[in-house]
């Protein structure tokens, strides 16, 4: 008894409390008026993720430190209205049809041109404009099962939407373990005419807590040897070029603002490249992508996906945006790690292939694992 009430003036627990049921609840209204509902999933170890039904996206994480003290660890808003605003930057969404960028907002496919909007001049940029898969209002559908809780959103992006051809019916599951603080972002995709398919979470991390100043502290490893050579548009040129004697050699855990100076005289303006992963072990499905530290906090993530590539993006556009609970969301005070194929996939045969056929099934995971410093994660 004496050791039980130790720890608990500790702050410690020897069980864990079982989670709270799933919650529901009205998130507000879109400006055309729809209804947007929010989804809080909780575990047996007191994580809560939160996920709202407009762009499938990533509302809050509370994820505990090395003492238990929880914080939100990704950046958003409090409302719809926010996420419809000019300061939303993806925060947290699902990035598509196709994430990432295509050239010139041009490919061609089956003998035919299609012709995107530009939206990152002079490119296409994360799916379009105004009906992208982060700005429409999702289906959402709550379970539990002996893994844990989960939403699974649903969409049904008709032909011509943005563009782009064929139907294609989109889901994404949001998965809390239930007794591990891990996130399983699941994607699948079905379409009846060939079309491009690229799909990612676009969460922006600071893991000492949303609205901390800076994320260059923190340190980083990415588990490529190579990352995609890029144009001055940020286009790639084709070349998968060695990051050894680079500043984005990240193979080993590296401050992420130790080398940041050099690369943001450039087009990139900091960090916003894309990596080439490092084949899985033994071809299991899942490779380890990437592992984020705050020593801080004691807070580590290790991502996990069956995705060829993640985006290392070091927030370089936030510029003081007024996010949840009225932080401010600084210049480089969170990063992105957006597991996904390489950007304009579309137009380099040599690439892995972004096109979905008709009866194939786009299928993509990604784990993100939290942790403290008691566990090595970065291995």
């Amino acid at each position: 008894m004496r050791i039980i009430a130790a720890l608990l003036l500790l702050g410690l627990s020897t069980l864990s409390a079982p989670a709270a049921e799933i919650q529901v609840e009205n998130f507000g209204k879109t400006k055309t008026g729809d209804d947007v509902e929010l989804f809080t999933l909780s575990n047996d170890l007191g994580m809560q993720a939160k996920v709202m039904t407009r762009g499938a996206t990533l509302v809050e994480l509370h994820v505990p430190d090395r003492d238990g003290k929880m914080a939100d660890v990704v950046l958003g808003f409090d409302n719809v209205q926010g996420y419809e605003s000019d300061e939303n930057a993806y925060f947290g969404c699902t990035a598509g049809r196709v994430c990432n960028r295509i050239a010139k907002g041009k490919f061609s496919l089956n003998g035919r041109d299609y012709q995107l909007a530009i939206n990152n001049e002079p490119n296409h940029l994360h799916g379009g404009v105004e009906k992208s898969l982060d700005k429409v209002v999702w289906s959402g559908k709550s379970f539990e099962n002996d893994r844990g809780q989960g939403v699974t959103l649903t969409y049904l992006s008709p032909d011509g939407e943005e563009g782009y051809p064929g139907n294609l019916t989109v889901k994404v599951t949001y998965l809390l373990m239930k007794d591990k603080n891990n996130l399983s972002v699941r994607f699948t995709a079905t379409t009846d005419q060939a079309t491009p398919v690229n799909l990612t979470n676009h969460a922006y991390f600071n893991l000492a807590g949303h609205g901390s100043a800076t994320i260059l502290d923190h340190q980083l490893r990415i588990n490529a040897d190579r990352y995609t050579a890029v144009d001055d548009t940020l286009i790639p040129t084709g070349e998968l070029v060695s990051v050894d004697g680079t500043p984005l050699d990240f193979r080993k855990l590296t401050n992420i603002g130790k080398r940041i100076a050099e690369v943001v005289d450039t087009p990139t303006l900091g960090y916003d490249h894309n990596y080439v992963l490092n084949a899985a072990e033994d071809n299991k499905p899942m490779r380890f992508a990437a592992a984020l530290f705050d020593k801080d906090s004691g807070r580590r993530m290790r991502i996990m996906t069956t995705e060829p590539g993640i985006q290392l993006y070091t927030g370089n556009f936030l510029a003081g945006a007024r996010g949840k609970a009225g932080k401010t969301y600084a210049h480089q005070s969170a990063c992105c790690l957006e597991t996904q194929h390489f950007p304009d996939s579309i137009n380099h045969p040599a690439f892995p292939s972004t096109v979905l056929e008709p009866g194939q099934t786009f299928q993509s995971q990604t784990i993100f694992a939290f942790s403290t410093d008691n566990q090595d994660v970065a291995k």
